[in-house]
């Protein structure tokens, strides 16, 4: 088992930027796939970012150019830098640890809310 715990979310107008932050209990991030994903109420969620094991990232194309996925080894820890944020940017977002093998989630934080106000 492994223990996510997010912050960062808030309430920021339209064009601002949020940085998401994910601690993680075990298993060295720098060793470990991660992802940031999203969800609203009643919607499938979908994947934002994701970071593999040699620092390979993905990128969902409504967010190319905007955010950016990293880790920090230091400090066990993942990032989702959200500039020129947008209003259909407002969800709920959850960072996972992900399979490597598959690319799966496996473990959720419990989610951080950004809100987006135009």
């Amino acid at each position: 088992q492994v223990e996510l715990v997010e912050s960062g979310g808030g309430s920021v107008q339209a064009g601002g930027s949020l940085r998401l932050s994910c601690a993680a209990s075990k298993y060295a991030v720098s060793r470990s796939c991660r992802g940031w994903y999203r969800q609203g109420p009643g919607k499938d969620g979908w994947r934002v970012a994701a970071v593999f094991t040699l620092g390979g990232t993905t990128y969902a194309d409504s967010v190319k150019g905007r955010f950016a996925i990293s880790k920090d080894s230091a400090k066990n820890t993942l990032y989702l830098q959200m500039n020129s944020l947008k209003p259909a940017d407002t969800d709920m977002y959850y960072c996972a640890a992900l399979s490597c093998s598959t690319g799966y989630p496996m473990f959720w934080g419990q989610g951080t809310q950004v809100t987006v106000s135009s």
